[in-house]
């Protein structure tokens, strides 16, 4: 790879190309948590703007939602199928929302994958930041829920485009003996994020109680920053509004992140014709082919699994929230918090594992724990049990964190240098099409499952024992370094 043309990372650009990477997708970590906790409210505020929804009564209806320790219903019947209405629609507009950030993410990942193999990684990286900024603070704009659809779709693409050139840039900028430390690095990021934001989430929730916000008249308030009926705050658009925030750091990437010298060298040498120019859509012809096909497959399962188990969990215990007496607000928040609390450790140690016990082996190991606790979480418990649904989440999210620590070391070693940052970008976010797919197809089935969280998470969270099965399809790159 060494290129005598091309002058190597200082220590300095090193390190500012792995803090780069590490805040990009820290930042990243905003919109995940956004997706988990903006969605539904949004929806419901959203709904009621368009005159598809009665909030006020959606609000006095969840209130009769029958406890765990209820003698009987509280509801009338027709009370009940007023409700189940209400919860499907918002439930199915939920979903719709949750595909929008997956088909964005899986789109961007193939187009700013393309951008950073034909322009440099650390372009790539810094138009990716400011997209999901600039679009994210267009969607605390919405006013419809088809507005907040699209252009929570773009900024989604900016997710998807920030992962593969960060990966790529850190990887090529690293030695081989320091990557599996920054592949923990940078998979721990965007847990970080979930967790800053989902804590930002539940202390709003306490400021939201103190006489601040109720003092302050309805029509003083900004659109979707209203009290609801019972006091309690409805806002959920400050949440796009910290989204946008990072359109700071895109700036900088642009200016003063160093390009990959290894991109650099791979370059130059296809222009001076030393080597192959690149193929159009080559990780699609052999023979990458079936390295993209393993490599797809392999970060689908984690993605599936995330946001067909964890994600449900969230609008579920936002739902048995609300229904307690006295309602518990901060319980959405505080799954949200254990989940990426969890999830960062799992993902901080998953590159060190697979260092130490072997790629294929932690990814058998990691699918089969997700399976069990999660399985678990959805048969047995419930978010009323406070303290042991946090010991679930946070279970689910401690073991599939580890994927996340597992792919940025992993699926870069499976692409040479020209189409890396293509490869592992179509890798890990096609997978977001088929969970994507999985998740439109149990919002539109909610009314089988009858809006019931519990249900759709013991269903999407088999696919982990698929994730059993596909690893050892997978080569086995333990002793292998990156192909120039």
């Amino acid at each position: 790879m060494n290129d005598p043309t091309v002058p190597a990372l200082s220590p300095a650009g090193r390190y500012l190309v792995l803090v780069c990477a590490f805040l990009g997708w820290f930042c990243a970590g905003f919109h995940l948590s956004i997706s988990s906790l903006a969605m539904q409210p949004a929806a419901v505020d959203l709904l009621g703007r368009t005159g598809s929804l009665d909030v006020a009564r959606y609000q006095t209806l969840i209130k009769q939602v029958p406890k765990k320790s209820s003698v009987g219903p509280t509801m009338s019947p027709a009370e009940k199928i007023e409700w189940e209405g209400m919860k499907t629609l918002v439930a199915r507009w939920f979903a719709w929302l949750t595909c929008a950030f997956l088909f964005g993410a899986a789109s961007g990942g193939l187009i700013f994958g393309r951008l950073g193999d034909r322009f440099g990684r650390s372009k790539a990286m810094a138009w990716s930041i400011l997209t999901y900024s600039i679009m994210a603070g267009a969607a605390s704009l919405s006013q419809s829920p088809w507005q907040l659809l699209v252009l929570w779709y773009l900024a989604c693409t900016g997710v998807g485009g920030m992962w593969p050139n960060g990966v790529a840039l850190v990887s090529e900028a690293w030695s081989n003996l320091s990557r599996a430390a920054a592949a923990g690095v940078i998979g721990t990021s965007a847990n970080i994020g979930i967790f800053l934001v989902s804590t930002l989430a539940s202390k709003i929730s306490v400021v939201s109680k103190w006489s601040l916000w109720t003092s302050i008249p309805t029509e003083y308030l900004p659109s979707g920053w209203h009290v609801g009926v019972d006091g309690s705050f409805l806002a959920w658009r400050w949440l796009p509004v910290v989204g946008a925030v990072p359109v700071v750091l895109g700036v900088f990437a642009m200016l003063f992140v160093p390009e990959s010298p290894r991109w650099l060298a791979s370059r130059r040498r296809t222009d001076s014709g030393q080597s192959a120019t690149p193929v159009k859509n080559e990780i699609f012809r052999r023979p990458l082919l079936s390295i993209t096909l393993v490599g797809i497959a392999l970060a689908t399962i984690p993605l599936i699994g995330g946001w067909g188990s964890a994600n449900w969990m969230v609008p579920w215990a936002g739902e048995v929230g609300e229904s307690l007496n006295p309602p518990d607000k901060d319980l959405r928040a505080n799954v949200q918090q254990a989940r990426s609390f969890a999830g960062l450790i799992g993902s901080l140690l998953g590159g060190w594992i697979a260092s130490r016990v072997g790629r294929r082996r932690t990814y058998f190991l990691t699918s089969l724990l997700c399976l069990i606790c999660a399985q678990y979480t959805f048969w047995f418990l419930t978010p009323a049990d406070r303290t042991l649904f946090l010991c679930g989440v946070g279970a689910v999210g401690f073991f599939s964190g580890i994927y996340f620590g597992w792919l940025p070391l992993c699926l870069p070693e499976l692409f040479p240098t020209r189409v890396r940052s293509t490869g592992a970008g179509v890798s890990f976010n096609f997978g977001r099409i088929l969970t994507a797919v999985t998740v439109f197809a149990t919002g539109m089935l909610t009314e089988l499952f009858g809006g019931d969280y519990a249900k759709m998470g013991r269903v999407t969270s088999l696919c982990f024992a698929l994730g059993m099965l596909i690893i050892w399809l997978a080569p086995d790159t333990s002793r292998k370094q990156l192909e120039d």
